[in-house]
């Protein structure tokens, strides 16, 4: 099918998207879950939503199906509506509960059920390609080079290129400026505020940081990533090697010293988790907070003077580097319209409108560097969380990522709450699980 500009087709307001920003982390999707529902837009008339009862199964009369989680539903359903309206198609946007798209998708595909297109986060790519999901999308070198480099490293698999990204996100350091008035730039110096501010009475602890009592690996991967620990090695070509697990090598060994240190120094604590996190923030009773874009809304309808800053570099380390999430389209490997979702993702995705639109309803910097720098320069929440995010590498996307978040978050936990005294021996043991649970498969 010949490309088309879409250019001046996707202009799409603000006020067309009234979706909520997203909350939590790319972390394992959860396996079972409720029917998605469906949204059908076509040149012919308005679009409506219905409830599924029964399995989903692709209305027979649409000509291109996408599937995304309920939160990114309206914004998809809008973009997919200007895509539907230019070249007088049907195309159908099917909703799934926030947590269950993975795993639908994949069951729905692996039986001829599931749609064209797929929206989800970049660590899902291994598992897809291991399971035979996900087809390989024909995105040329000029189109790609407009992208964030790291954007597109997120969307390869073995050299591969397996989806279009449209949005990266990212933790930082929130701050709130009523008490802080210039955020740190080292561990030490975020300490040595936060202890002032006990002092003075304005606040009751020094930092709010999600650990939990099974402990949370995004979250204090940077305390790894600072001292050059981290999950896996890389292969010759930049892919993350399964079989080079290095939770445990001298870096991370340093990292979990770290974490062990803050742990008993009160300053991080497994009784914080996410249903207290936030709120540490907004009652003020913590000036800083390790968090992400999720965290903002709360902070504004709190009314907090907040800040958002790169995290902190560490003592005998570097900067703390968090991961990097990537948000993505991906092609399905059963699409029953296999050439228009291929234009759709390399003619339609890749425009600034589009990039935009997305922006508007996820509230994530853009993946496309023109719709970042243009909503960058009116924003400067999103050039802070990008600027946060600078130097970080884009979470694992190899199916043995699955092994890792169990065993690494409990040694996390442990050595934060003095459960494990040593931190090399707690690692040593986090890795041999996982590198069992990888060879097991």
């Amino acid at each position: 099918m010949h490309k088309r500009a879409f250019g001046a087709v996707a202009a799409i307001g603000a006020t067309t998207l009234l979706m909520t920003a997203c909350g939590g982390t790319t972390t394992p999707a959860q396996t079972s879950g409720s029917t998605p529902t469906s949204t059908s837009t076509s040149t012919a008339a308005a679009p409506a939503t219905t409830s599924a009862t029964a399995a989903p199964t692709r209305d027979a009369n649409a000509d291109l199906v996408i599937w995304c989680d309920s939160t990114h539903g309206p914004a998809v359903t809008a973009i997919a509506k200007k895509f539907a309206d230019a070249q007088g198609l049907n195309v159908q946007v099917q909703t799934t509960p926030d947590d269950k798209t993975r795993q639908q998708y994949q069951d729905a595909t692996k039986v001829g059920k599931g749609p064209d297109i797929v929206v989800g986060a970049h660590d899902w790519l291994g598992e897809f390609v291991q399971n035979g999901v996900a087809a390989p999308v024909q995105l040329d070198a000029a189109t790609a080079a407009k992208f964030q480099p790291s954007a597109t490293a997120a969307t390869k698999f073995n050299g591969q290129n397996y989806g279009v990204p449209y949005a990266i996100e990212n933790i930082g350091l929130i701050y709130n400026k009523d008490v802080i008035s210039t955020p740190p730039k080292t561990l030490d110096e975020l300490i040595s505020m936060g202890q002032a501010a006990v002092k003075a009475g304005k606040a009751k602890q020094v930092l709010s940081m999600n650990v939990g009592k099974q402990g949370n690996p995004y979250m204090a991967y940077p305390f790894f990533s600072a001292f050059g620990g981290g999950v896996f090695g890389t292969k010759a070509n930049g892919d993350y090697d399964p079989n080079q697990v290095i939770i445990n090598n001298a870096g991370s060994v340093k990292g979990g010293e770290l974490l062990a240190k803050l742990g008993k120094e009160k300053i991080l604590s497994t009784n914080v988790d996410g249903t207290n996190v936030a709120q540490l923030f907004t009652s003020k009773a913590a000036p800083f907070l390790i968090g992400g874009p999720w965290d903002i809304e709360p902070a504004k309808k709190a009314n907090i003077n907040y800040g958002i800053a790169n995290l902190p570099t560490v003592a005998g380390g570097g900067a703390m580097q968090p991961f990097l999430g990537v948000q993505m389209f991906y092609l399905s490997s059963k699409a029953k319209n296999a050439p228009l979702a291929q234009e759709f993702l390399t003619a339609f995705v890749p425009t600034d409108d589009v990039q935009i639109a997305l922006y508007e309803g996820g509230q994530r910097p853009p993946a496309l560097k023109t719709a970042y720098d243009k909503v960058a320069a009116q924003t400067p929440d999103i050039k802070a969380w990008f600027e946060a995010g600078k130097g970080g590498k884009p979470m694992p996307n190899i199916p043995a990522m699955n092994a890792v978040w169990t065993p690494w978050g409990q040694a996390e936990a442990d050595l934060i709450s003095g459960a494990a005294t040593d931190p090399k021996a707690r690692l040593d043991a986090a890795a041999k699980e996982i590198k069992a649970a990888i060879a097991k498969g």
